[in-house]
């Protein structure tokens, strides 16, 4: 009885090792090069499996990205949703959020590089991240933290500030603090005062780069430090988002 109950767990462990090892060079892939240049040869070869494996886990190439897309970010939300749930004010958590993201780009570049190529996200549809976003957007509209306007365009507002400053610290070079420029940036646009959107967007914020669980924990390094410092020591350009 006990080799019948152990036999399932071993396969099963197999099935989810596999996949994210799929997963995870598909990641590594979109992230250089794109999701329409990555190919499956490209993923296969990088991944060491056959095609017929490839084909055990997904149905298509495109459904290999929408589900990397939904892995990528529902593994943000569980790093990010704890630190920004220690805050009351949606001001600061929108902020909060907005700094966690965009450091991906020091700690995580695969991942941040992968959120870039992916594109401009749909406002209008479900999506984990925007989710995410949504709930302190509403909640800062209704306490008039936030002007009142349509939630597309507060989301294209934060999606955009993000997707910005994650390209622009993958490229480099930019300012050591890239990441509060832009929430500050951001929530003043939503309506916040300048001098208050740049206190919120400076708080401490105690930045915990390694991933707790999910897809990203098992398949990127964290950067190193000497890593990250190189990256924030790289020569600064003028500062746009004043």
């Amino acid at each position: 009885m006990e080799s019948q109950d152990h036999r399932p767990r071993v396969a099963a462990e197999r099935r989810e090792r596999m996949r994210a090892r799929l997963l995870g060079s598909a990641l590594e892939l979109i992230a250089a090069k794109g999701p329409t240049a990555t190919s499956i040869d490209d993923i296969i070869a990088a991944a060491e499996v056959s095609r017929g494996t490839f084909y055990k886990y997904f149905p298509s190439p495109d459904a290999l990205v929408r589900e990397l897309a939904f892995e990528v970010a529902k593994d943000l939300v569980h790093l990010a949703d704890p630190l920004v749930r220690e805050r009351s004010d949606p001001a600061e958590r929108v902020a909060c959020g907005i700094r966690l993201v965009a450091r991906l780009a020091l700690h995580h570049p695969a991942a941040a590089g992968f959120l870039v190529q992916l594109g401009w996200p749909d406002t209008q549809r479900e999506n984990v991240l925007l989710d995410f976003v949504r709930r302190d957007l509403a909640e800062g509209m209704k306490q008039g933290r936030f002007r009142q306007m349509p939630m597309p365009l507060a989301l294209n507002m934060v999606s955009g500030g993000v997707m910005g400053a994650i390209h622009c610290m993958l490229k480099g070079p930019c300012e050591p603090d890239f990441a509060e420029m832009t929430a500050a940036a951001v929530l003043r646009a939503l309506g916040v005062a300048g001098k208050t959107a740049e206190a919120l967007a400076c708080k401490r914020l105690e930045l915990q780069p390694d991933f707790p669980e999910g897809l990203l924990a098992d398949t990127l390094p964290v950067a190193s430090e000497e890593e990250v410092t190189a990256a924030r020591s790289r020569p600064r350009r003028p500062r746009t988002l004043g």
